[in-house]
């Protein structure tokens, strides 16, 4: 008899942490940006400083977040379409992709101040830094046979363009694998990833995505060679062996994937939708994806940030009716 009531205790508890596992992702923080309206695109983190670096569509500026008031510290204006940002700790710089100038904005100094400017072209987007060669590959391009698709590759040191490497249409999303020194690149208009080879500056490969289209978002697991990649049409997020690109896992997601992220520690993926969710699901080693949980943002909220030493997901609320937020989501 003690021994089925200690049976029953342990499966209630059990039961308690499985249910804790799937409960939405708990907001423990609202950081209000004041006069800043309209939507959200990419961030950084200076995790040194404790600062988060938001682009402001809205604003035409990159807003500087002190996190531990919760409170913009300062501003950089005069980007024209703020995309993509790097922060490079180790040089104190941050990058900036300017889609609507076509280039990339540099700023050092405290506070910071822009000290160069490399042309790119029109709807310069995301961007990934190797801090072994210190390179830094910005995607861009792709609106018209004058302006083609390209990953740019820039010297973050000499800050100086080193090549161009053509894709099919415009690179919407990119991840560094540092074990094999590649480059993923999404290129979503084409369904497909391009694989840059980090040494000789070639695609090695191309991987199709089938019937699965808009892919917009990317994630890796490094550990175990898996490609993350969150679809439009259908709405799903997709699992690819990262040897060959071969499709292992597909799950339903909700629509307008626009940012995804992957923790390696709670081997959780976070996939932001812009009809206003986050999806959270488990990824096993074998690359299936189990859905965990959805939490309802608003209407807009496409993109963030994960800090995953610090168990926290930076989310983007769109400024429509009032000023624009950042909510702060605890991931443990």
């Amino acid at each position: 008899m003690k021994q089925f009531a200690c049976s029953l205790v342990l499966l209630c508890f059990s039961g308690m942490l499985h249910g804790q596992e799937t409960h939405g992702l708990t907001l423990k923080r609202t950081i209000e940006l004041p006069g800043i309206t309209g939507k959200f695109d990419h961030f950084a983190l200076d995790r040194a400083g404790n600062r988060l670096f938001a682009s402001a569509g809205g604003a035409h500026a990159v807003e500087i977040i002190d996190l531990a008031s919760g409170r913009v510290i300062d501003s950089l204006p005069g980007i024209g379409k703020p995309h993509g940002l790097t922060w490079i700790s180790s040089k104190r710089r941050l990058f900036v992709a300017d889609g609507a100038k076509g280039e990339l904005d540099v700023f050092e100094g405290s506070p910071l101040k822009r000290i160069a400017t490399i042309a790119l072209s029109e709807d310069a987007d995301d961007m990934v830094y190797d801090d072994q060669s210190h390179l830094l590959y910005v995607g861009h391009g792709g609106t018209d046979a004058a302006n083609p698709a390209r990953v740019a590759v820039v010297n973050a040191e000499t800050l100086k363009l080193v090549t161009e490497l053509p894709v099919a249409s415009h690179p919407e999303a990119l991840e560094f694998d540092s074990k094999h020194d590649r480059i993923l690149v999404n290129v979503a208009d084409s369904g497909q990833i391009a694989v840059i080879d980090g040494k000789s500056h070639t695609v090695t490969a191309t991987w199709s995505l089938g019937a699965s289209k808009g892919n917009t978002p990317l994630a890796y697991d490094a550990a175990r060679d898996l490609l993350l990649v969150g679809c439009r049409t259908p709405a799903q997020i997709v699992v690819l062996d990262g040897k060959d690109g071969r499709v292992i896992a597909k799950a339903s997601s909700d629509a307008g994937a626009d940012d995804l992220f992957f923790d390696a520690t709670e081997r959780r993926a976070y996939l932001i939708a812009g009809s206003g969710a986050v999806d959270a699901y488990s990824l096993s080693a074998q690359g299936e994806l189990t859905p965990v949980s959805v939490t309802h943002t608003a209407a807009g909220a496409k993109t963030g940030l994960l800090d995953e030493t610090g168990h926290a997901l930076y989310v983007g609320v769109p400024g429509i009716d009032g000023a624009a937020v950042v909510r702060v989501y605890e991931t443990q």
